[in-house]
């Protein structure tokens, strides 16, 4: 939408914005309850929203579209949401290390017995 011959986001494009940033807080809360699997169900509506944005082009670098801001909100988000899955990913790892030398303990204590 231009007015006077700067763009202005309209409200549908608003709502494309908002869900997103919703949608990544969400994925945030879940990765960090160690919900991974939730996080990637939810991911499915955020590449379609993240398309749809794209589309509109509403965050566009161009400086007079007013998107900069909000840009910089999901980038922040969506650099968030990878710390925490790869802080569940690093804890799932320490994890299944520890499974794997109880298991070795477990099959040396059996060979003795």
């Amino acid at each position: 939408m231009t007015t006077n011959n700067t763009d202005v986001i309209g409200d549908d494009q608003i709502h494309l914005l908002d869900e997103l940033q919703v949608l990544l807080e969400k994925q945030i809360e879940l990765a960090r309850q160690g919900n991974i699997k939730d996080v990637g169900i939810l991911s499915e509506r955020g590449a379609w929203l993240v398309e749809k944005i794209a589309q509109t082009g509403i965050l566009d670098p161009a400086p007079r579209r007013g998107g900069g801001g909000r840009r910089e909100k999901l980038r922040k988000l969506y650099e968030d949401l990878c710390l925490a899955i790869t802080a569940q990913k690093a804890d799932v790892s320490e994890k299944l290390s520890r499974v794997r030398k109880g298991k070795k303990t477990i099959q040396i204590y059996r060979s003795h017995i």
